[in-house]
């Protein structure tokens, strides 16, 4: 009997259909659906450093919240394969071994914004890392769902051990009086949040201005406007380099095609559209690997820029890693 194409996929189709009668001895390796995702962690090297993206979970940010065009807004999501709504953004924290020391590049939010958020101590745990075991904390700034995982619901150190460190600006606007009662209401509870933090860490705490090295690879990259002390890190280690840039992003699918677009919490929305402009610049110019606290986790990726536009391009599973 001769079998044509057509016959290949018609008996293949038929094999397929028996496969799945009752009684098959397939059901038994049927497993029941996994109740809670595994924690969220991804390792690359950047030269000699290794580099953790932990994610702490997600939080909702519709469209309304970045003053977007309803309609361009659905189109942007339609391109990108996703719903027009609810919105949701990832919320990253990065974990940097320089071989001496450990380095956790913001803390996530706690249980801040609800449950879908609070996961990084159980990243931590997945690669086999203690609170206490972190020798310093590297805040790009002081949002509530960057230092929220700095404390215990008592006020305590969660990294016992740890030196927080921080940018003048963003410490000195946290704690400025005039500036928190200027505030909206529903933004003041950000003020008490980050000046609980900074309280935890009175003994260790470090503030650093404009570009400054910490422990030699690492240098801060100012990015105001999110914040007044919005900042980025430069990780640099050989020929290799990491750009962490923070909130530079908060949703893809709109910033890239929108860079204008900025979320109502930007203290000063011009200067943040400024800083966002730049650092896609820089990072196209320079073809540099980037990451950030809102990008799709694990958030490494590079930006490539054509005729005013930008675009991300996901950067590959880090294969050449040696684990």
């Amino acid at each position: 009997m001769s079998i044509s194409r057509r016959n290949l996929f018609a008996l293949s189709a038929g094999l397929a259909s028996v496969a799945v009668l009752p009684g098959s001895p397939g059901a038994l390796s049927a497993v029941p659906p996994a109740a809670t995702p595994v924690p969220g962690v991804i390792r690359r090297k950047v030269g000699k450093i290794e580099v953790t993206a932990l994610l702490d979970g997600y939080m909702e940010m519709p469209a309304t919240l970045f003053k977007a065009p309803e309609e361009e807004a659905a189109r942007l999501a339609r391109e990108q394969f996703q719903p027009p709504s609810p919105r949701s953004s990832p919320v990253n924290a990065y974990l940097i071994n320089l071989g001496d020391r450990l380095v956790l590049i913001d803390t996530g939010a706690a249980d801040l914004f609800g449950p879908t958020l609070g996961k990084l101590s159980q990243a931590l745990a997945a690669v086999g890392v203690k609170p206490e075991q972190i020798d310093a904390v590297l805040l790009t700034h002081m949002h509530p769902d960057h230092v929220g995982g700095a404390i215990d619901p008592h006020g305590k150190a969660v990294y016992s051990n740890a030196e927080l460190i921080v940018s003048e600006a963003d410490f000195r606007y946290w704690h400025d009086e005039g500036a928190l009662s200027q505030a909206p209401a529903a933004f003041k509870p950000f003020f008490s949040g980050a000046r609980a933090v900074a309280k935890a860490y009175q003994k260790r705490l470090t503030q650093f201005s404009d570009e400054t090295e910490v422990f030699g690879e690492l240098r801060t990259v100012p990015l105001p406007g999110h914040t007044p002390g919005h900042t980025g890190v430069m990780v640099r280690s050989g020929d290799d380099a990491l750009f962490i840039w923070a909130d530079i992003v908060h949703h893809a699918a709109f910033q890239f095609a929108h860079p204008e677009w900025g979320p109502a919490f930007d203290v000063d929305g011009n200067q943040a559209a400024a800083s966002r402009k730049r650092a896609f610049d820089q990072a196209a110019y320079d073809r540099i690997l980037l990451a950030g606290m809102h990008m799709p986790f694990p958030g490494f990726g590079h930006i490539a820029s054509e005729n005013g536009s930008y675009r991300f391009v996901a950067a590959e599973w880090p294969y050449a890693l040696q684990l």
